[in-house]
Order: C-alpha cells, then structure tokens, then sequence
C-alpha cells in the first residue's frame, strides 16, 4: 500500500467539514484552534526531546493537521488556501537565502542570518530596529522575547563587550531587588524582577544558551527531584507536610547524589 500525501489530509479536512460532516470540526474557528496549535507545537518538542522517532512522527503530524484546518476555514471563507500558503512560504525561503538562489556571497552563519533579518526589514518595511522588536509576537513566551530583543540590539552595536558585563549587570539588578524588598516598595518589586530576569537571558545570550530551554530543564530536573523526596518520604511512612524543613533537604541532597551516580 502506497503512502498516503498530503492531499489526502486536505481532501479528509474538507469531508470533515463538509455535510453532513463532523459537528465539531464544522464548529471550529481560526480563534478555537489557537490553544491546540501551541499545544501540538509543544508536543513535537517533547517529542525532539524524548529522542522518539516514532512520536516526533506523530505529533509532527497533528501539528500539520492544524495547518490544514486552519487553510480549510480560510479556503471555506474565500480568503486563501492551502496552496497560496506553500506559495508564500516557498517564495520567503527563495528571497531570504540569496546565497543560495541568488549571487549573494557568505562568509558563515553569522552573516547568513544578519542578511536574513536586514531581508525581513525590508519586506516589511521596517525603519528601525526598534519597529522590529515592536513586531515580535505578543504571544510570544517572556524568556524568548527578552532573548530576541537583545540580539537585535546587540546587531547595532547596543551590548556588552563581553558576559562580563552581562553579569556584572545581574549583579546590580540583584541588589537593587533587595532595595525595594528591604524597603517594602510592593509597587516596584515587580519591576526590579523583571529586570533582574531580563538581565539573566542577556547572560544566557553571551553563553549561547536557550533560556527557555534552560529554564525548562531546571524545572524538569526540580520536579524529579521533589519526586524522589516525595517517595522516599512516603517509604518512611511520613508526608511532607509533617517533615523539618531540615528532613527534606537531606532527602533532596540524597536526590542529587543519586543523580551524580547515573
């Protein structure tokens, strides 16, 4: 048996919501499906990041389901389809790699993605780098945005000359966090954390790394490790609950030591 293509998954969106057609496909719109969009987004990292072939082939799958769904509403609407879609994408890859389909020279990855950005601006018109940042998702997770808004000023210069400063930075905001804590100002608590987390991606930026991947492996290995707290807990016939708070450090340091042992 032959695969199937993809024009069978749009030729099975348009009998689901056709007649008399499934009642909650036919129900769905662009605004409904955007909490299942990001949840199937999320789902093919989990499935990168659980290394399963196997499940990245599923949830890759529903994600391109959600394409499909969402071109089939435009289609019914008469505002686009499926094909002005690949049209859009195709001719953005085309325009935005001119080493590749144009005579561009590069001298690495670096330049590659400067070129990318400065195409970007000019498509869309932007003046500034500042009306770049301004375009950004609004949806877009705090810890990504920061990590998106530095590299575009750190383009024009606008940046530190090493992570040193970056941390001498996370130094700084630190201390003045515990100024208004010290003062009891509620008011400007919020802000001065804002600050000192926007000042931590800037260090995460200098280091090449994801914060939003290292924020969320820090809370998966947090949840590990109250798991095994938890557990050792419970074969002592105790609840945490009841424990020192003395008991459960020395249950959690035992968690890390078993961690140094894999």
């Amino acid at each position: 048996m032959s695969k199937r293509k993809l024009e069978d998954l749009i030729e099975i969106m348009a009998k689901l919501r056709g007649n008399p057609g499934c009642p909650w496909d036919k129900a769905q719109t662009h605004e409904s499906l955007k909490p299942y969009v990001i949840e199937e987004a999320h789902e093919v990292v989990d499935a990168i990041d659980r290394k399963s072939s196997k499940d990245l082939i599923e949830e890759l799958g529903d994600l391109l389901l959600q394409i499909v769904f969402h071109c089939r509403i435009a289609q019914e609407r008469g505002d686009f389809d499926i094909g002005d879609v690949i049209e859009g994408i195709c001719e953005k890859m085309i325009r935005r790699h001119p080493h590749i389909f144009g005579h561009v020279t590069v001298d690495g990855t670096q330049q590659v993605l400067r070129n990318w950005e400065e195409i970007k601006r000019e498509e869309k018109d932007m003046k500034s780098e500042a009306e770049s940042m301004m375009s950004l998702p609004k949806s877009l997770p705090a810890l990504m945005k920061a990590f998106k808004v530095q590299e575009k000023a750190a383009r024009v210069g606008f940046d530190w000359d090493d992570v040193k400063g970056a941390l001498d930075k996370v130094y700084e905001e630190l201390d003045e966090l515990q100024e208004v804590y010290n003062a009891g100002n509620s008011d400007k608590i919020r802000e001065e954390m804002g600050d000192l987390l926007f000042a931590c991606v800037n260090v995460a930026r200098f280091l090449d790394v994801e914060p939003e991947l290292a924020l969320n492996d820090a809370v998966k290995k947090f949840i590990t490790r109250f798991n095994f707290v938890e557990e050792a807990a419970a074969k002592s016939d105790k609840e945490l609950k009841d424990m020192s708070l003395q008991e459960m450090e020395k249950l959690w340091q035992q968690s890390k030591n078993q961690e140094k042992k894999l």
